[in-house]
């Protein structure tokens, strides 16, 4: 009877901890789990808290703008089975902090803008407002995002720990398919605004671990869990790849060689040429006579 007593006990008071527990805030700002690839701050050339492994120039190349071509299929994909936002912001801040380019918006923000000069023109803004014309930045390249591919789950690593963990089979039964692989690869392209030209492609890759039940499993086992890791998050990957895609963009533009054509870019001139429909087909050459029996018996 006492026996059950201490036990009745000790779940109340296990139970009072778990409620005290419940109603306590662990609201953490900054957390190192919650950060991608793509952190930290931009303000003009000054960048703060980047990630190490982002590309830099010494100086920008120009002005660029970020065109997300919403309506693309792999856009709708990563929007409806992510669940996640645009990657415009990701890309705008890995390029002013890489300070190779100075951002221009041409995104969402665009219609803001046009609405102050719509009010400004209206005379609804105060005289001083100062949003005359000729004060917007043109954009001198444009940078443009695809996912090429995205896999959740790229193979399991379930049977090995298992085989590794020996004694701890019993507790991994069920566990295949929660420790899985998840992949990316992204491609940027940088698109000369005034040309059309293609300056640069550059194609990333990403991958991680999502550790699944095999954490709660590590943690139920006195092994201190394995935090952020246990709930790796896919978008995390996609912004890993892109960051990958934006260092080799940066790679290809600071060792960047023009592209020359004899005869000049879209003249017609080029070393691939094609029939033209007024130009006529070259006549056969005539064959050679035969010469006739009586010139023979001469």
């Amino acid at each position: 009877m006492k026996r059950s007593f201490n036990k009745l006990l000790s779940f109340l008071g296990a139970l009072a901890v778990l409620l005290i527990a419940a109603g306590c805030s662990n609201m953490q700002m900054g957390s190192e789990s919650a950060k991608t690839t793509a952190t930290g701050s931009a303000g003009g050339a000054n960048a703060q808290g980047e990630n190490a492994a982002l590309e830099r120039c010494d100086k920008a190349l120009g002005t660029l703008a970020v065109i997300e071509d919403t309506g693309s299929d792999w856009y709708q994909y990563y929007n409806q089975q992510y669940k996640l936002g645009p990657t415009a912001p990701v890309l705008k801040l890995l390029a002013q902090q890489s300070n190779c380019f100075v951002v221009v918006e041409r995104g969402r923000a665009m219609g803001s803008m046009m609405r102050e000069r719509e009010l400004a023109d209206s005379g609804e803004l105060r005289q001083n407002s100062n949003f005359g014309k000729g004060q917007m930045v043109s954009a001198d390249y444009s940078l443009s995002p695809s996912i090429t591919f995205s896999n959740n789950n790229a193979g399991g690593v379930a049977g090995t720990v298992g085989g590794i963990i020996g004694g701890w089979r019993g507790a991994l039964v069920g566990l295949a398919g929660s420790a899985n692989f998840k992949e990316a690869s992204t491609l940027l392209t940088l698109v000369d605004n005034r040309s059309g030209v293609q300056l640069a492609a550059a194609e990333g890759s990403a991958k991680n671990v999502d550790f699944g039940a095999l954490g709660s499993i590590f943690g139920a086992h006195g092994g201190g869990g394995l935090g952020g890791y246990s709930n790796t998050d896919e978008g995390k990957v996609i912004v890993a790849a892109l960051t990958d895609s934006f260092n080799n963009i940066v790679k290809a533009v600071r060792n960047y060689r023009m592209q020359t054509v004899e005869g000049g870019l879209g003249t017609g001139r080029g070393g691939l040429q094609v029939q033209q429909e007024e130009e006529p087909a070259p006549a056969p050459a005539p064959a050679p006579a035969k010469k006739s029996s009586a010139t023979k018996k001469k």
